[in-house]
């Protein structure tokens, strides 16, 4: 079953969660399993409220409800880089689930390249040095569908957008994913794709925060405030706001590191 498969979020809702395994790599409790109902069945993850780890910096709410409301911020705008995702009952208690994106290992977004190997119309982010001194490069494809999410992460505050969390998904779609550290009022935006700073929104992502907005204004807010506090809620609307009175791909703060680490 596809992500954007219009039965998915009601099978997300209702299915029978069965758990076959854990993602050993991520720092909370995220387990991997089937979800099925009435005949239809997919993989999807699990994220239990109770396998969160607290941080001192993200103390209101859950990191689960945050995934949820960026996949609710995705939806309302039209970009569908979030893949659908629901809070609901599970094996271990409340928590995230969301449908399993499976993914097209041939197609590589973001990478760490030999500078001399940068492929044709990626852009370079970040010079570094490999394990024994080598020069290499962080880059990203030039993409309209890296352009969204990047946009998407700016007004979202994305603190921890990794290239690991960049997916290509069989189905042809780009997604992304782990978005726990969003949504805080304070500046902290930590991307990799940071590829078209100071240049122009496209038109169709400054169409999307329009229709963000417009939504923010009609419902969408007492929504979110299912999962994040008025001030967040408030700090979300004024950083829409800022991004289309400039539309254009803002520079890192400078009040912190602007590329997650590890960057992967």
């Amino acid at each position: 079953m596809e992500p954007r498969d219009p039965a998915v979020p009601e099978l997300l809702r209702r299915g029978r969660i069965e758990i076959t395994g854990r993602l050993v790599d991520a720092s909370n409790a995220t387990l991997f399993g089937t979800i099925s109902s009435n005949g239809l069945e997919a993989q999807c993850v699990y994220k239990p409220v109770r396998g969160e780890r607290p941080l001192w910096d993200f103390p209101d709410g859950t990191l689960a409800g945050r995934e949820v409301a960026t996949y609710l911020v995705s939806e309302a705008a039209g970009l569908h880089v979030v893949p659908p995702t629901v809070l609901r009952e599970g094996p271990f208690g409340p928590g995230m689930v969301q449908i399993w994106v499976d993914t097209d290992e041939e197609r590589e977004l973001v990478d760490v390249r030999d500078p001399s190997d940068v492929p044709a119309g990626w852009l370079r982010v970040l010079r570094a040095r490999g394990d024994h001194g080598e020069p290499a490069v962080l880059v990203h494809a030039d993409s309209a569908e890296l352009q969204a999410m990047a946009a998407f992460d700016v007004v979202t505050n994305n603190a921890d957008r990794k290239g690991g969390h960049v997916l290509a998904g069989v189905d042809g779609n780009v997604y992304g994913v782990d978005h726990g550290l969003c949504l805080h009022t304070e500046e902290k935006l930590r991307t990799v794709l940071w590829g078209w700073v100071g240049k122009r929104l496209p038109d169709r992502v400054v169409e999307a925060m329009e229709r963000l907005r417009s939504e923010l204004d009609d419902g969408l807010s007492d929504t979110l405030g299912e999962h994040i506090t008025r001030r967040e809620m408030r700090t979300l609307s004024a950083r829409v706001d800022a991004l289309l009175a400039d539309p254009c791909y803002p520079e890192p703060s400078g009040y912190g590191p602007a590329i997650p680490w590890p960057a992967f």
